[in-house]
């Protein structure tokens, strides 16, 4: 399968920093076909609906990027919503919404899932605005050529959650949703009792160089963000999925048996 198959994907690693620096991940519903089980951060297919021309008027910031990001920003915010219930939105006055609107917006989400045309109608009737200049990019990422499950070239996007909001799962997708240090669920993960595939491993790894949201916020804007695209490699009788060295991860590969057990 080549590189331009793969499909467009967003996701979004909601930070925040009290009780202590924490990101919001979902544990996937098991039967789910890709990565059923494991622990990712909130995030899905981007849709056409996502790239309608008249999010213009219902996006806050979406101007000051460039125009391929806008969809990927749109589908971050939507997916989020959906899994997690937290919506990154501002309300007519310009403020950030809290819980008790996200609450009153709870029944919005299997309708969204079901049909994401439905996002930009619930916008439109509640009178918001995406707060899209709250996400930063973080990474890009696409799988090797080799990589013989369903393919995703995948925006991450990193955003503070906004003050009060709760997180709570759908029930579907989302079987549990988990605030946790990126250190708390690596080890979980090497003791076997959370499962994480490779990509999603890497950026956990990159969110712990940072000590806090605003760290993590001020490492993306400054570090090199470029599509990554593993390789696999063998030494020894042994293959290992590898990334270049010159992007900040800490890790740059993984033998390939765990690499992409989800």
């Amino acid at each position: 399968m080549s590189v331009d198959k793969a499909i467009p994907a967003a996701t979004i690693l909601l930070l925040r920093d009290e009780p202590a620096f924490e990101v919001l991940m979902i544990e996937r519903h098991a039967d789910i076909k890709f990565a059923g089980g494991a622990m990712v951060f909130p995030g899905g297919k981007i849709d056409d609906h996502d790239a309608a021309p008249a999010w213009a008027e219902h996006c806050s910031g979406l101007g000051g990027y460039d125009p391929a990001e806008h969809a990927p920003r749109i589908a971050a915010i939507r997916e989020a919503f959906e899994e997690t219930g937290i919506m990154l939105a501002r309300d007519a006055a310009g403020a950030m919404i809290d819980d008790r609107c996200t609450q009153a917006l709870d029944h919005w989400r299997g309708v969204v899932e079901n049909d994401a045309s439905k996002f930009l109608a619930l916008v439109q009737a509640e009178n918001m605005r995406l707060a899209c200049d709250a996400l930063r990019l973080f990474a890009r990422w696409q799988p090797p050529k080799e990589a013989r499950h369903q393919r995703y070239h995948t925006w991450f996007f990193a955003a503070k959650t906004p003050v009060g909001q709760l997180a709570r799962e759908d029930g579907n997708e989302a079987t549990e949703v988990l605030w946790t240090t990126p250190q708390d669920v690596l080890d979980a993960r090497n003791r076997g009792e959370r499962k994480m595939i490779f990509p999603t491993t890497r950026n956990v790894e990159l969110l712990n160089v940072s000590r806090n949201a605003e760290e993590v916020l001020d490492f993306a804007s400054r570090r090199i963000i470029e599509s990554v695209e593993p390789k696999i490699v063998e030494r020894d009788g042994r293959g290992y999925v590898t990334i270049p060295d010159h992007l900040s991860y800490p890790v740059t590969e993984e033998p390939l048996e765990t690499a992409f057990r989800a």
